[in-house]
């Protein structure tokens, strides 16, 4: 089972050299401290700024300087500093290639919910929605299954709808799945020491397993 930063390790290698990329909050904005050197990547965050860099060390600490889920970053050289309205222009107009969000719940569809739990105090929406519906590409890095043990890799969302039949691939703690154009989890790889009936038995969606599965590999 793999723990958040090995969740954002693995997402890591989903990027492509010259995307431009929008890091959602949580275990996403980890996935900054994992994109290979070699790879010249553009990270946005949607309350105005182009150019994030790795978490800062206690002395690269500016208060004045955070992301959208209000975490303290670094700024890489030519970063850029903008409105949120210029910002969320960029998002809407399908210059992110790909966006990476945490989720509560998400379907065999692709659709997500990660915004509302029915009930509870929520300050908004975020900008969520104009991700999901604007970017090339979703993938969302999640917990396999609640705290008290339900999955959340479902049938159908049970929560408020953040986007519909948007996610193209989930990375939990327990696997890699691609979220298959017809419907359906298609299981690409698992986490170490994880089996392939133990993830059938966490995953409430049609699960769809072909050949030998294999573990995911981390450098």
């Amino acid at each position: 089972m793999l723990n958040k930063n090995q969740i954002a390790q693995r997402i890591a290698k989903e990027v492509k050299n010259g995307q431009y990329i929008n890091l959602g909050i949580g275990i996403p904005t980890l996935v900054a401290n994992y994109i290979p050197d070699n790879l010249e990547v553009v990270l946005q965050s949607e309350n105005g700024l182009l150019g994030i860099g790795p978490f800062p060390t206690e002395d690269q600490i500016d208060p004045d300087l955070i992301n959208a889920g209000k975490q303290t970053i670094t700024m890489v050289k030519g970063s850029s500093l903008f409105s949120s309205a210029e910002s969320f222009a960029m998002i809407r107009g399908g210059h992110v290639h790909l966006t990476i969000l945490g989720a509560m719940e998400v379907s065999e569809n692709g659709d997500i919910a990660n915004w509302k739990i029915p009930g509870k105090m929520v300050k908004g929406m975020g900008g969520a929605m104009d991700l999901v519906a604007s970017a090339e590409n979703i993938i969302v890095a999640m917990q396999h299954c609640s705290k008290d043990g339900q999955s959340k890799l479902l049938k159908k969302c049970s929560l408020p709808l953040t986007g519909l039949r948007c996610v193209k691939k989930v990375v939990t703690d327990l696997a890699v799945l691609e979220v298959l154009p017809e419907g359906g989890f298609k299981l690409l790889e698992r986490a170490p020491e994880v089996s392939v009936e133990e993830i059938k038995s966490k995953t409430e969606g049609r699960l769809v397993v072909e050949g030998e599965i294999p573990e995911m590999q981390f450098d």
